[in-house]
């Protein structure tokens, strides 16, 4: 039986070397089906990079012209690709041998699943750490209770006549594309289980620092916008404190002491063990400074 063709969605701004090294370990896959690979140029010049083509492989490059930013970008590749089965790959990571037959073979034996992704391996530029999920099936209250670190979107393989109609393309109107991968998780996940093969196929590169270091209003502008677009958080106490001792960490991040403190206390009424919470506080009363918080995360692999 003939393997499925596979397009691979990756999009990219400004990081050619980066983007050329993660092009190449979609093409190195040891799959015997057709792949095509899609770069998405967002805001940068449409520069293929120089690999390696080797039979069943084809390369093509789209620009970005819907909104600009991740969510565009991918929706850009999505609507380009050819092929059913859609993976996505970010530009600064890989996909680790083993990694597409793996789980192609996982959505041919699981055809209820509209995605499956895979565990992760963390590179920070010292030392890499595994990151496994811990289930082989994420339902939607698991995911509102944790966004599961360890399913990154890098490993994401989903069913494109999924994203056209019951699951929707990627969200757009997120400010800065921020947490795109866990809404889309979120509503894939209402329509049923996400599949997870749980081993470590993607590498991501992270630098112990997060993307919105510095940037902490957007960052809070994005989880408020989440909490109000999945009321389901307020089905659980639980759920809807940890949502805001995130608000809370980020916006007291931005010297919004008042906002910060607010939302720490809204969010303690809810749990009284989000620790977010506690840092936000201390944050809020100049006792801590962020840097000083994700610096000490960094050092256990984790980030804020």
């Amino acid at each position: 039986m003939s393997l499925p063709p596979v397009t691979a969605v990756v999009p990219t701004h400004e990081r050619p070397e980066l983007m050329r090294r993660a092009v190449q370990s979609i093409l190195d896959q040891e799959y015997a089906g057709d792949v095509e690979v899609v770069v998405v140029f967002d805001a940068c010049e449409p520069v293929l990079p120089a690999v390696d083509l080797r039979a069943r492989r084809a390369l093509r490059g789209v620009v970005n012209e819907r909104s600009r930013g991740l969510a565009g970008a991918r929706n850009t590749g999505i609507l380009a690709a050819r092929h059913e089965l859609v993976a996505f790959l970010d530009d600064d990571d890989v996909w680790l041998p083993g990694k597409l037959a793996t789980q192609v073979g996982a959505i041919r034996s699981n055809p209820e699943a509209a995605l499956v992704g895979t565990a992760m391996v963390v590179d920070d530029g010292t030392r890499e750490h595994e990151r496994l999920v811990g289930s082989d099936w994420v339902t939607h209250d698991m995911l509102l209770h944790d966004r599961l670190a360890g399913l990154h979107s890098s490993s994401f393989l989903f069913r494109r006549s999924a994203l056209l109609d019951e699951i929707g393309l990627i969200d757009e109107e997120l400010p800065r594309s921020y947490g795109e991968d866990y809404d889309i998780l979120l509503r894939t996940s209402e329509l049923g289980a996400v599949h997870v093969v749980d081993r470590p196929f993607v590498r991501v590169t992270w630098q112990g620092q997060s993307y919105f270091f510095g940037r902490w209003n957007d960052y809070a502008d994005a989880l408020e916008y989440l909490l109000a677009k999945h009321p389901a958080f307020g089905r659980s106490d639980r759920a809807i404190a940890r949502i805001e001792s995130q608000i809370a960490f980020a916006r007291a991040s931005a010297a919004r002491q008042r906002d910060g403190a607010r939302w720490a206390r809204r969010s303690l009424r809810h749990s009284p063990t989000q620790v977010k919470s506690y840092l936000a506080l201390l944050i809020a009363a100049r006792l801590v400074t962020p840097r000083q918080v994700t610096r000490v995360a960094a050092r256990f692999g984790k980030g804020i």
